[in-house]
C-alpha cells in the first residue's frame, strides 16, 4: 500500500521542523483578518448539496487551471452539471504537479472529507465524488461548522462603505456562534473617477447609504466618512485598497474638489487627473483609518482583466488578472512619508503581488515603523500569484533579512471557500520547515523553545495583539 500523500510530515524535511509545527503551530487559533467569505452566507449558516458547489463555484483558480488544460469554459463557469464541472477536475488534478493547487486539492480532501487513501484523477474522481457528499450532506457540515472545526477565532470579510453591514450585525447579535465576523472598509470605488460607469452608479448608493446629498467634494468626504463611523460601531478594525500601485502624486484639496465637480458632470478626466484624485483619497482614506487606530492593508501589483471578451462574458475576477509592474518605490515613499509628517500614518500591511518587490516592501516598511507598536508597518504573506511555496519562502525570506520576522503578523485565506483555512496550515508548516532547517544548519539556535514561542507569535499571538480584536487586560499567554 502506498503511503499517504498528505502525512503528519507534509513539506516538514527535519526533526526539528516536525517538532515545531505539531508541538507549536498545528493547534493554534486561526485569525483570518483578510478573506472574501459571504457573511449573509455566515449568516445563514450555509448547506451545499455536493463538494462541486463548495469547491468549484467561484474558485478563479480551479477555472485558470481547468482552461490551460484544455477543458472548455461550459465545465468551468457554464452550465453544466455538478457532476460534470467536478469530473473536469479531477481530470486535471494530475496535471497540476507542482502547481500549489495539487497541494491545497489534497490538503482539502483529507482535513475536510478525510479522503487520505486515494488521489484525484479521473480513476477516483467518482469514488471521491460520492464519498465527499455523503460529508457534505451530513447534519454538521455547514459554513459555522467548517469554521469551527478550523479552530477559527476571527474572520474579517471584505465589504463596500454601502454595506447595511445587516449579516454582520445579525452574527454578532447570536450568542450560539462564537466566532467574531468583522467587516472590513474597501473604498475602491471611491478612486473610480476615470470610470464613469462605475463611479456614476455608486454615488448615488453612497449617499443613500449616509443618506446624505453628493453634490461636491466635501459632502463626499463627510459621507464617506459617516459610513467609516458606522463600520467601526460594528466591529471594523481594518481597510483594504485594491490598487494598481501607490498613488502619490501632488493634489490639493481645491484641485481634487476641481476634479470631483468634472467626474461629477461626467466628463471625461485626463489621466493625470485621475491620478492626482486618487493620491488624494488614498491619503484621505488613511488620516480616517489613522484617526480611529484601524490598520489598513495595501493590495498592490495585479494587472486586471486582460481578456476584454471574457469580462464582457463573465465579468471580473473570473481568473483573468497577472502580475503587473508599475514603479511603486517613489510613491510609496512620498505616500507614507506625507502621512508621517502629520502624524496620521497608520498601522499599515503592504501585499505586493510582483515577487521583484520583496526587497524594496521589506526595506521601505523599516523607514516608517515608529518605536512605539511592534511591527507597526508590516510586509504581508505572499498574495494571489504569490501564495505559494516559492512566493511564500521568498517573502519570509526578505522580511527576515532585512527586517524582524518575529513581528510577523502571519497568514490570511484571501478566498471566497470556506475550505481555505488549510492555506494557514499550509505557511505554518512552511514556516516551521525553513525554520527548522536552519536549526539542522546550525544557523540558528537548537532551542525549541525559543524557535517555537517565536513560531506560535507569527501564527497567532501577533495577530490577536496587532489588530485589538480582543480586550488587552488580564491576558494570559
Amino acid at each position: 500500500m502506498k503511503a499517504e500523500f498528505i502525512n503528519e510530515d507534509f513539506l516538514l524535511e527535519s526533526g526539528a521542523a516536525h517538532e515545531l509545527y505539531h508541538g507549536y503551530a498545528a493547534e493554534m487559533p486561526i485569525i483570518d483578518y483578510h478573506c472574501h467569505l459571504s457573511p449573509a452566507e455566515i449568516a445563514q449558516d450555509k448547506r451545499w448539496e455536493n463538494i462541486t458547489q463548495i469547491w468549484l463555484y467561484g474558485d478563479h483558480y480551479k477555472w485558470r487551471a481547468m482552461r490551460t488544460a484544455g477543458v472548455d469554459e461550459h465545465y468551468c463557469t457554464g452550465t453544466a452539471s455538478d457532476w460534470e464541472k467536478f469530473q473536469k477536475y479531477a481530470g486535471v488534478v494530475p496535471k497540476a504537479l507542482r502547481n500549489p493547487l495539487y497541494h491545497w486539492t489534497h490538503l482539502e480532501l483529507k482535513r475536510y472529507f478525510g479522503v487520505s487513501d486515494r488521489l484525484l484523477g479521473p480513476e477516483t474522481a467518482e469514488s471521491i465524488y460520492n464519498d465527499c457528499n455523503r460529508m457534505v450532506l451530513s447534519p454538521d457540515f455547514s459554513c459555522r461548522s467548517l469554521m469551527t472545526k478550523s479552530r477559527v477565532e476571527v474572520v474579517c470579510t471584505t465589504d463596500d462603505p454601502v454595506d447595511s453591514l445587516e449579516h454582520h450585525i445579525a452574527i454578532a447579535n447570536d450568542a450560539s456562534f462564537h466566532v467574531q465576523v468583522r467587516p472590513t472598509w474597501r473604498p475602491d470605488k471611491a478612486f473610480a473617477v476615470d470610470k464613469p460607469e462605475v463611479f456614476g452608479a455608486w454615488l448615488p448608493k453612497l449617499a443613500q447609504a449616509a443618506r446624505t446629498d453628493i453634490g461636491n467634494l466635501d459632502a463626499f468626504l463627510a459621507a464617506l466618512r459617516k459610513r467609516h463611523d458606522f463600520f467601526h460601531a460594528n466591529g471594523c478594525r481594518l481597510s483594504d485598497r485594491g490598487l494598481e500601485t501607490i498613488f502619490a502624486e501632488d493634489c490639493t484639496a481645491s484641485e481634487a474638489a476641481a476634479i470631483f465637480d468634472k467626474a461629477l458632470a461626467g466628463k471625461a478626466l485626463a489621466p493625470m487627473e485621475a491620478l492626482r484624485f486618487k493620491a488624494f483619497m488614498l491619503h484621505e482614506l488613511a488620516v480616517m483609518d489613522a484617526e480611529k487606530g484601524w490598520t489598513q492593508q495595501l493590495h498592490y501589483g495585479a494587472l486586471r482583466n486582460n481578456n476584454a471578451a471574457m469580462l464582457r462574458n463573465l465579468g471580473p475576477d473570473t481568473g483573468f488578472d497577472s502580475i503587473g509592474d508599475w514603479p511603486v518605490a517613489e510613491g510609496m515613499s512620498r505616500y507614507f512619508d506625507r502621512l508621517q509628517q502629520i502624524g496620521k500614518l497608520p498601522k499599515t500591511i503592504i501585499y505586493n503581488l510582483n515577487p521583484r518587490d520583496n526587497e524594496l516592501v521589506a526595506t521601505m516598511i523599516g523607514n516608517f515603523q515608529d518605536g512605539k507598536t511592534a511591527g507597526k508597518m508590516q510586509f504581508g504573506s505572499g498574495w494571489w500569484f504569490l501564495d505559494q511555496i516559492d512566493g511564500m519562502t521568498h517573502q519570509i525570506e526578505a522580511l527576515s533579512q532585512l527586517g524582524l520576522l518575529s513581528q510577523f503578523v502571519g497568514m490570511l485565506t484571501d478566498s471566497r471557500s470556506f475550505l481555505s483555512y488549510t492555506r494557514h496550515e499550509y505557511f505554518r508548516r512552511l514556516l516551521c520547515n525553513i525554520l527548522g532547517g536552519e536549526i539542522v544548519r546550525g544557523l540558528i539556535p537548537n532551542d525549541i523553545g525559543l524557535v517555537g514561542k517565536m513560531v506560535q507569535d507569527i501564527c497567532y499571538y501577533n495577530a490577536r495583539n496587532y489588530f485589538g480584536f480582543f480586550p488587552a487586560s488580564g491576558e494570559t499567554r
